[in-house]
């Protein structure tokens, strides 16, 4: 199970851990998005410090409508104690986890400032 808490933003939060090129842990607090169906966004400057491998360049439909080109990274992370290979969308903005990286999963989410998060395989 994998658990957060829910911010003063409203904002669900949960941790994600990146392995760098050094095979260490990076961990991060994301933003739980439903409406990306993705695994995972990082900053650029996050996926250059982490070494991650490019993979390709694509377009996504961001949340005000307008479409933006991104480029796509390989990465493994450490998603409920497991190491699951993923594609990482270059995003210049808070990390975001998709429902690419939730699939098979519960979502339950306390609504409230402080509230809890988990996620739960199903």
């Amino acid at each position: 199970m994998i658990s957060g808490k829910v911010n003063s933003n409203l904002q669900a939060i949960v941790p994600v851990a990146v392995i760098d090129t050094n095979g260490a842990e990076q961990e991060f607090d994301a933003i739980v998005d439903t409406g990306f169906n993705g695994s995972l966004t990082l900053p650029t400057i996050l996926i250059h410090s982490l070494g991650l491998v490019w993979r390709t360049r694509a377009t996504a439909i961001v949340g005000d409508g307008t479409v933006q080109s991104c480029d796509i990274y390989s990465a493994v992370v450490n998603w409920d104690s497991q190491p699951r290979n993923i594609l990482v969308e270059a995003v210049d903005t808070d990390p975001l986890i998709g429902m690419g990286l939730m699939h098979q999963y519960d979502l339950n989410i306390q609504a409230v400032d402080g509230g809890s998060v988990t996620l739960e395989h199903i």
